[in-house]
């Protein structure tokens, strides 16, 4: 497997492109990345979109071209604004593996996840992949997790519908289904607060795990199991507050980066996706795939609850499941089924194979 169908150092440089291409050759194949990225190794005269300037100055992360700044412990990379910070173990073999790793279509905050948790004796593995949860890097500058942590949740939430109203909560537990999300899309107070705690009283009717997406202050007051929140909303939703009143965290993550800073906060489960393409809400990133959901898997077997999300239904969930995950969210497999409670049967059977 040759990774130069692309320029992928700038000046070249024979060594670290040997190093690199010796990684990408033991990652197996991946779909083509979308796009060609550029590791300039110094400030080319004019950058280019595409181009992620090694210690370059900050101001040059503009139009698509970000900046690497690398020092002992620690690389901080500004990409389309934004600024994403690691700390851990950055060696010499660091920068050839974010570059093979890019070329595996990994963005570069991802590859570059991949790049710290990266070890030479990898090329030596059967599965060179890295899945030793101990070498990956932790995410710099965050605030400081909740005191009072969350409470646990089951490791295998098992079939988990997100469903648009309280109706539909109480007929899918009345099936039989143990976790459940209400994801209530709706600017009127007095309606969410209804919905909310009817979804809540259902829960507690049938002893099941339900989540309220969001509306962590109502999920709040209306004693519910748990709140699902995305990962825009840790900027504003007050965590110290949804631990003290002892509700379980569900945190949606899209990628490396995304799951170690979501990880931080030491949530009850997270959500991996998504897995699919999917209709239901607009995604910020290209679907992760089954290559992607197994890693992840992997990884993050035994340290945290996973719940599969994003186009999922009963045609691809025995395939889900076969990464190990322990459990798979849907929506249209359950609200746009002709027959809701053989829908819903025959999405259980699944988990009991």
């Amino acid at each position: 497997m040759n990774m130069l169908s692309h320029e992928v150092f700038w000046p070249p440089a024979d060594e670290l492109l040997e190093s690199a291409e010796a990684i990408r050759r033991r990652l197996g194949d991946w779909p083509a990345a979308s796009k060609a990225w550029r590791v300039c190794l110094s400030t080319p005269d004019t950058a280019r979109g595409g181009d992620l300037i090694v210690g370059g100055p900050r101001e040059l992360a503009t139009d698509g071209v970000g900046t690497l700044a690398v020092k002992p412990g620690r690389a901080t990379l500004h990409l389309g604004g934004t600024e994403y910070a690691l700390e851990g173990e950055w060696s010499d073999d660091s920068l050839p593996a974010f570059a093979a790793f890019l070329d595996c279509g990994f963005e570069p905050h991802d590859a570059l996840v991949l790049a710290f948790a990266w070890r030479s004796g990898n090329l030596d593995e059967l599965d060179a992949w890295p899945v030793d949860f101990s070498t990956f890097p932790k995410v710099a500058d965050l605030p400081a997790a909740p005191v009072s942590p969350f409470p646990s949740c089951p490791d295998r939430l098992g079939l988990y519908p997100v469903l648009p109203s309280a109706s539909w909560v109480e007929r899918v537990l009345d099936a039989g289904v143990q976790t459940a999300q209400l994801r209530r899309k709706t600017s009127d107070p007095g309606d969410l607060k209804q919905e909310i705690e009817r979804s809540v009283a259902a829960g507690a009717r049938h002893g099941a795990q339900l989540f309220i997406n969001d509306h962590w202050r109502e999920a709040i007051e209306a004693g519910a199991y748990g709140v699902h929140l995305g990962q825009e909303d840790l900027q504003s939703a007050n965590l110290d507050v949804i631990a003290q009143a002892g509700l379980r965290l569900g945190l949606s993550t899209h990628g490396y980066f995304e799951m170690l800073r979501a990880l931080h906060f030491r949530p009850s489960y997270l959500a991996l996706g998504a897995v699919f393409p999917t209709t239901t809400k607009i995604m910020p990133t290209a679907p992760q795939g089954l290559s992607r959901l197994a890693r992840y898997v992997r990884l993050l077997d035994g340290i945290v609850p996973l719940v599969a999300i994003g186009g999922i239904n009963g045609a691809v969930l025995r395939q889900v499941l076969s990464t190990g995950v322990g459990s798979a969210a849907v929506v249209r497999a359950v609200t746009e089924a002709s027959d809701v409670v053989f829908a819903i049967s025959a999405l259980q059977q699944e988990f009991g194979r």
